[in-house]
């Protein structure tokens, strides 16, 4: 019995390089599989509220729904299906020349034939039920987004440019027709999102993935969903240091989201 428990302990033992060696090895497949497996995001704007409140920090899954690639054929990928909450580049520049990130519900995949009557989105010619949307009221009521695409896009809406000309080609008797690769998003607070509506489809190579959970929400002064100036951001980082025990919403952390 000695001699076998010597034995056990003299092939246990390891010099503290090969310790040191071992454990990078495992730090280094924990960073690999976080830096391109997650990614964390802070939510600026009301857009998706209720669903996702203005300073939920969420945890971002970005490999299933990432484009296939020979090297990563171990990794499970799937088709983005309507009702999926996805985070991406915006498709068009913003004032500084970058892609922002944003999120917003997919309402349409390619294909579907969509229009909102009064609000309600119909897709394929039937109303759909969303618990998760904010309603549309008589004082919220506004023509372009809630009968759309029926009332022409105003630039001074917020149209851009681009949608307001591109549009028109998509509209097919009364409905707006998902092209192929691309899709329609919507954000749960349906009269205070500048989505597809306002710029037009997603491509699929501009989507990041999907949020799955809230880790850390804390309640901060709403931006919109263009990104903020550095400065703006910093005062923000500050606020958020401030008020980490007074502000923080502990009732949302590892808040799941769907």
């Amino acid at each position: 019995m000695h001699r076998k428990s010597a034995k056990v302990a003299q092939l246990s033992h390891e010099t503290f390089l090969e310790s040191f060696s071992s454990n990078c090895g495992v730090i280094v497949v924990v960073l690999f599989a976080f830096a391109f497996m997650f990614e964390n995001f802070a939510i600026p704007s009301s857009s998706m509220a209720s669903t996702l409140l203005v300073g939920d920090h969420v945890m971002v899954e970005r490999a299933s729904l990432a484009p296939t690639t020979d090297w990563t054929f171990f990794l499970h990928y799937r088709q983005v299906h309507r009702g999926d909450i996805i985070v991406f580049y915006k498709p068009v520049l913003d004032p500084d020349g970058e892609h922002t990130p944003l999120v917003k519900r997919v309402i349409g995949i390619p294909g579907d034939r969509i229009h909102l009557s009064h609000g309600t989105v119909f897709i394929n010619g039937v109303a759909q039920q969303e618990p998760h949307a904010a309603p549309t009221t008589a004082e919220n009521y506004y023509p372009y987004i809630d009968d759309f695409p029926a009332v022409a896009p105003s630039i001074d809406a917020g149209v851009t440019a681009e949608w307001a000309v591109d549009l028109r080609q998509h509209i097919h008797n009364g409905d707006l027709v998902v092209p192929p690769d691309h899709y329609f998003v919507m954000g749960d607070n349906r009269h205070n999102s500048l989505d597809s509506r306002f710029w037009g489809f997603v491509p699929r190579q501009n989507i990041l993935g999907r949020p799955l959970f809230v880790y850390w929400s804390i309640d901060t002064p709403e931006v919109n969903d263009l990104a903020p100036p550095l400065s703006e951001r910093a005062a923000s980082s500050a606020h958020d240091l401030l008020h980490f025990f007074d502000k923080t919403r502990w009732s949302r952390t590892f808040h799941a989201i769907y």
